[in-house]
């Protein structure tokens, strides 16, 4: 059973997306973090919010690369799918900063909110690039 789903096209592809969103995720985590320890004021909701952008897409720029060149091989025209991956990208960043807003009070402004907005940003980001974005690439 395990060999016939290693086999199906959109497995593959899900793994080698989980893996290159662990990069994302590791990259995310590291610009976040650094930025935070730089920004005396982190604790503020709108400091929060441009740290979780900018470590976002960071994120999602190297995300891009690596899932145009390894995940879905695309051979599309890379200025459109890079627009369509960031559209996605952003959508998937304004769901997180959506759940920021609703769940901040109960979880603060640290590392437990980026990953729950973070891991929602992930689920958006899967499903839309790949009927969208790399649909052409199945």
């Amino acid at each position: 059973m395990i060999a016939s789903l290693a086999q199906r096209r959109g497995m593959r592809q899900f793994v080698k997306f989980s893996v290159v969103g662990a990069s994302g995720f590791i990259v995310n985590l590291v610009v976040f973090t650094v930025l935070q320890h730089l920004d005396p004021h982190h604790a503020e909701l709108a400091h929060y919010e441009l740290l979780y952008t900018i470590g976002f897409f960071s994120g999602g720029i190297s995300n891009y690369y690596l899932n145009r060149v390894w995940t879905f091989r695309s051979s599309g025209h890379a200025l459109r799918e890079g627009a369509q991956f960031l559209t996605v990208s952003a959508l998937a960043w304004l769901v997180g900063l959506g759940l920021s807003w609703v769940l901040a009070p109960t979880l603060g402004h640290g590392h437990k909110l980026w990953l729950v907005a973070t891991l929602a940003g992930i689920i958006v980001n899967f499903f839309v690039n790949k009927y969208w974005t790399f649909r052409h690439a199945q």
